[in-house]
């Protein structure tokens, strides 16, 4: 059996790992696949961003919350998906947030609010992230990266409020009044309110490890998204050295 360790630097490199094996299965095909590249990881990521917004309003809905904002940028076709729900408000200071919804004070409502959108990282996202690169398809390999990425690109957003909102149900942080002083899904206005409000070393410290623990939610997110891989027959790309190819050969003086 693997060691510990290993499992742990395994799990921390997997990003990296099939984010490289997606860039090399492009750069294999000279500058048409980097055109490709580019042009799936607009498209991508273009589409992904309101089925993200979207499923956040889902998961309150189906676990018994209710929804009365969901703003989605206008470039993000929040104009059109306005005349379609109710709730939804083209612009936003985000690609989108949802700014009005309520949760009856049950935390386990807030969590499934923040973490439905990523049901799409576990599938399809690393699946179909690594079958694309695996076929060497430059478009549909960029497509996926911003689905299987999800959680990294959250970190100081969604992975932060996940945080925040498990690190507030303990001491001593169970404890600040309000509990909202460091739960947020925007770690810089949480750390400007604490700056304005003269908050203290609990506060900070708070803002810190909730940080860390949104950082190890996304890791195990990833991390289970790509064992589910793994079992839909996508196994992990090589090792980072091998992805990153062999080293510069020295040359002998003389």
């Amino acid at each position: 059996m693997r060691s510990l360790r290993t499992r742990l630097v395994a799990a921390v490199s997997m990003p990296a790992r099939d984010t490289l094996a997606a860039l090399n299965a492009a750069v294999e095909r000279g500058f048409v696949g980097l055109g490709l590249l580019l042009l799936g990881l607009v498209a991508g990521w273009f589409v992904y961003v309101p089925i993200h917004e979207l499923l956040h309003a889902a998961g309150c809905v189906a676990t018994g919350g209710t929804i009365s904002q969901l703003e989605i940028d206008g470039k993000y076709g929040g104009a059109l998906l306005a005349r379609v729900f109710p709730f939804v408000v083209s612009g936003s200071e985000y690609a989108g947030r949802l700014s009005g919804f309520d949760t009856r004070g049950n935390d386990a409502i807030y969590f499934a609010t923040d973490f439905a959108p990523y049901l799409l990282t576990l599938w399809p996202g690393v699946w179909a992230l690594r079958r694309a690169a695996r076929r060497k398809h430059a478009f549909w390999t960029a497509w996926w990266l911003p689905w299987a990425l999800a959680p990294f690109v959250s970190l100081i957003g969604d992975a932060y409020e996940i945080g925040s909102l498990l690190l507030t149900r303990l001491p001593p942080w169970s404890a600040l009044e309000p509990r909202t002083t460091i739960l947020g899904d925007d770690v810089f206005l949480v750390a400007e309110g604490l700056r304005a409000a003269g908050a203290g070393g609990v506060a900070w410290s708070g803002l810190v490890l909730a940080f860390a623990l949104g950082t190890a939610w996304a890791l195990a997110t990833y991390a289970l998204a790509a064992a589910l891989a793994r079992r839909l027959a996508q196994p992990d790309p090589a090792d980072l050295a091998t992805l990153l190819g062999p080293p510069p050969r020295r040359r002998d003086a003389g």
